[in-house]
């Protein structure tokens, strides 16, 4: 019986509880720059772990009302329906912080000789009223035309920023993920595609209205499709989750957007 009881004396310490990790789920075009977050966080505070997930940002937004998510990541403002649920499972109004920035920005093949659209040319092409390249200047070639799926933040970004609210074109091929439509623009000659700044590589970026996704037009709003990128929480956070925020929003924090392809905040 007594060496029974040593052993559990020295068995016991090794179950005491762990802290549960912070989970980030949402924005697609947030996933590598939350990544990275997560990585220098955890390497700066050993005992935090951090579980990073995409999906889009509606599938964050829906996990966070779920209570599936501490933190959803999000290329878009929530919407009032989403906002209203959330104050309806949690009775709380919920928590935006914005945590960089980015020019939602339109892809083309290297090959393709134009540099800029306007913000009418873009319209037309997505709602399908333009199909030709020769209509905007271009070879005489059909336009491919490359989307996103309806759960992605950046979808819906465009959809009400550029299209005002009108459907895509039903030509339009939907991709599961931003790096799927610079795949995608890469290897189709006549193809248009759309997503972050960061992802810009491998095939040409458009200038919008002659106006360049830069840190200077992004920040002063002169780039048409400029926006801010979120984390949304139920409530205030806390703990490891407030101190991972913390370090988001740090000069350190905010240099890593930098390194990844978007702009900081502040």
């Amino acid at each position: 019986m007594k060496r029974m009881l040593s052993m559990l004396l020295v068995v016991a310490p090794l179950t005491a509880a762990v802290a549960a990790p912070v989970t980030v789920k949402g924005s697609d075009t947030m996933v590598i720059l939350t990544q990275r977050w997560a990585e220098e966080f955890m390497k700066k505070n050993p005992t935090a772990k951090v579980q990073i997930t995409g999906g889009g940002s509606g599938t964050g937004i829906a996990a966070l009302i779920n209570g599936t998510t501490e933190i959803a990541t999000s290329s878009r403002p929530m919407k009032e329906g989403e906002m209203e649920k959330l104050r309806a499972r949690h009775n709380s109004a919920g928590t935006e912080i914005a945590v960089a920035k980015d020019g939602v920005t339109f892809y083309v093949n290297d090959s393709n000789p134009l540099k800029s659209l306007t913000m009418d040319q873009l319209k037309k092409i997505y709602l399908g009223e333009i199909t030709n390249w020769k209509a905007v200047g271009g070879p005489d070639k059909q336009i491919v035309v490359f989307s996103r799926e309806n759960s992605s933040g950046t979808y819906v970004f465009v959809k009400d920023n550029l299209l005002g609210g009108e459907d895509f074109t039903a030509q339009a091929q939907t991709l599961p993920g931003t790096a799927a439509v610079v795949n995608a623009v890469s290897k189709e000659k006549f193809g248009i595609g759309y997503g972050g700044a960061a992802y810009a590589k491998g095939i040409k970026e458009l200038l919008v209205n002659d106006v360049a996704p830069t840190l200077e037009n992004v920040k002063s709003g002169k780039y048409p499709l400029s926006r801010d990128l979120y984390f949304y929480l139920r409530k205030s956070a806390s703990g490891d989750a407030k101190a991972l925020i913390d370090f988001c929003l740090s000069p350190e924090g905010q240099a890593i957007v930098t390194k990844v392809g978007y702009f900081p905040v502040k």
